[in-house]
């Protein structure tokens, strides 16, 4: 069907416009699946290529968003899952799924779950296999230390919190600032020294006594060493025992948020908002 065009301006010169029956316009079809092309930025290593699986239609679930809610994470994991599968998905995207079980109990598509204290989105989810998938951007990829993970790999999980969860940590948004690199575990009878070094735009913003997540963990830091570029923290033995931290060797990375209430001090320090205050 041919259509006329028209500018608005045109009317005026139409003293008793006519009004023809409306018609119906069928928009095209629009094919449900888009053929999505990924481009990939490095060479995976240990990353292999999802498998066909059997769905049960009754306890899988799957969804794609593309948009992101911010969420509240405490840094005290709930659970230790493992990496099933890590690769490029059907439709183009870049996913991992986990096994895990506490972290599904009411999930539901588009919560938000910390990965190694990555906030990540539940895009596909099976109660009856006990296990989830989420997606993951390049960009995270190259932020945090997932890049690192392969098939049998264990995270830590932790859901964001709700109203009304208790605040065992402190606040954790759930985005790495960046990684660093075991650079030594020494015990201590039956608790665990780690040293980790980071770079010195992450390293200004972690204190003594102060708030760290490491792989999402909340745990204090003890002491910086500027010199060396590095900070350690303790484990007790509980602790060793429902993370992943003590599992990683030397030489590894790990991933690192430090704790927001440094950067808004800074902020405010370097736009003179202080300053504003004491002339006021």
């Amino acid at each position: 069907m041919a259509i006329s065009c028209f500018s608005l301006t045109s009317l005026s010169k139409i003293p008793k416009p006519t009004f023809p029956k409306a018609t119906i316009l069928t928009p095209p079809a629009i094919s449900p699946k888009p053929h999505l092309k990924f481009n990939p930025i490095f060479k995976p290593s240990t990353l292999s290529l999802f498998l066909p699986i059997q769905k049960n239609p009754k306890t899988h679930f799957r969804t794609r968003f593309e948009s992101h809610i911010c969420c509240l994470f405490t840094g005290i994991v709930e659970e230790v899952g493992e990496i099933k599968q890590l690769g490029i998905a059907e439709d183009g995207g870049f996913d991992m799924r986990i096994a895990a079980k506490t972290v599904l109990e009411g999930v539901n598509l588009g919560d938000s779950i910390a990965v190694n204290g990555t906030c990540l989105t539940v895009a596909e989810f099976d109660t009856q296999l006990s296990e989830f998938t989420v997606g993951l951007a390049p960009e995270t990829l190259r932020k945090t230390s997932l890049i690192e993970l392969g098939p049998g790999s264990l995270v830590n999980l932790e859901r964001a919190v709700q109203p009304t969860s208790r605040m065992g940590g402190h606040f954790v948004q759930g985005h790495v600032d960046g990684t660093g690199e075991i650079v030594s575990k020494e015990p201590e009878g039956d608790s665990l020294w780690i040293k980790v070094k980071t770079g010195k735009e992450l390293l200004k913003y972690i204190v003594p006594k102060g708030f760290i997540a490491v792989d999402g963990t909340s745990l204090t830091v003890v002491d910086v060493f500027d010199d060396e570029e590095c900070f350690n923290f303790m484990l007790v033995a509980y602790t060793q025992e429902k993370v992943v931290i003590p599992l990683k060797n030397v030489g590894q990375k790990v991933n690192l948020e430090v704790d927001i209430l440094g950067k808004y001090v800074e902020r405010l320090l370097s736009s003179g908002f202080v300053d504003s205050i004491k002339s006021s």
